[in-house]
């Protein structure tokens, strides 16, 4: 009986929101076991008025900005005209029209090679994966056409305007193919931006910054963190800078580097290390993977003297180890 308790709890969890909306009259309680807390940042005052949002919302704000500002840009990838499967892009084929927002076959090489063709036709092109675990099948697209246009043709041409969008990351039911974090995979190809956000205020900024940038940028989005994060976002335009890492907790004892959703995790082993051993950690978001802000870390950790790296994507050559071995040819 309590096996089958237990099954039932599950299925709940995985599958209340489609219960809620066949049965509205029904009650359904889903909870969510999350390997961190989420604590919400201040956002900058002199961003003017905020709205609370998460990070599904702050996305397709930034998204939304783009469009409105943007006439050449476009979005597309599998359902993102039905709004996307995790919502993002709800009502923006209604507001903008099918020939700026559209459905794509299920091909991710297909849909990354439309989008450097566009891109370097001068269009904003703005490509989703509808999971990050699917994206190899455009790895060959993104790692050998898209970061080397500019190079392969003596800077004449290139493909800058392309951001590729991919939910990536664990969220605790999503097996094999729904879990993965790939942002490794990528950063061993120049010409390619990485950026992951770690909540709905950076995420809009970052997302803005990499259409604006005049490199191909994958924005991997912690999918666990899509409701999960609630802040309070500034309702304007803004950009979070590139490259530009972030030291959300100064400390003098050890330095913390993350990026995405572990470096909540980090915050919160921090909070635990000052409170139970009196250690003062200095916790920085790299924000950007690759290239990544190598003043502020090699900055930090000449300060403090120690260093502790942590991410999600499995440690064998994950980037974590780019960064311990150029600390330790620094340092």
């Amino acid at each position: 009986m309590a096996a089958a308790s237990t099954a039932f709890k599950k299925l709940i969890g995985n599958f209340g929101p489609v219960l809620r909306r066949c049965f509205p009259s029904v009650q359904v309680q889903a909870s969510r076991n999350a390997h961190f807390k989420f604590v919400e940042d201040t956002p900058d005052p002199n961003l003017g008025i905020t709205e609370k949002k998460n990070l599904v919302q702050s996305i397709a704000d930034a998204l939304d900005y783009t469009l409105a500002q943007d006439p050449s840009a476009i979005i597309f990838g599998e359902d993102v005209a039905f709004g996307g499967v995790f919502r993002c892009t709800v009502g923006l084929e209604e507001k903008y029209g099918k020939q700026r927002i559209f459905n794509t076959p299920i091909c991710e090489q297909g849909i990354v090679a439309f989008g450097i063709g566009a891109a370097a036709v001068g269009t904003t092109a703005i490509a989703e994966i509808q999971f990050a675990d699917y994206i190899f099948p455009a790895f060959d697209q993104l790692v050998n056409e898209g970061a080397k246009f500019r190079y392969r043709s003596g800077n004449e041409f290139d493909c800058g305007r392309l951001t590729v969008r991919a939910p990536c990351g664990a969220v605790g039911h999503g097996a094999l193919y729904h879990s993965q974090s790939v942002e490794a995979f990528f950063s061993h190809s120049p010409g390619l931006k990485i950026v992951v956000p770690r909540g709905p205020i950076q995420a809009k900024g970052l997302l803005r910054s990499c259409i604006q940038d005049d490199n191909p940028c994958l924005f991997f989005e912690p999918k666990v963190l899509y409701r999960s994060a609630i802040e309070q976002v500034p309702v304007d335009d803004y950009l979070v800078p590139l490259s530009q890492a972030d030291v959300v907790r100064e400390g003098s004892d050890v330095t913390m580097i993350g990026y995405g959703t572990q470096l909540h995790v980090l915050k919160e082993v921090a909070e635990m290390a000052q409170e139970q051993l009196q250690v003062s950690c200095e916790v920085i978001d790299l924000q950007t993977v690759l290239p990544w802000d190598e003043d502020t870390v090699y900055k930090s950790v000449i300060k403090t003297g120690k260093c502790l790296v942590s991410h999600e994507a499995p440690i064998t050559s994950g980037f974590g180890a780019e960064l311990a071995a150029s600390i330790q040819i620094r340092m």
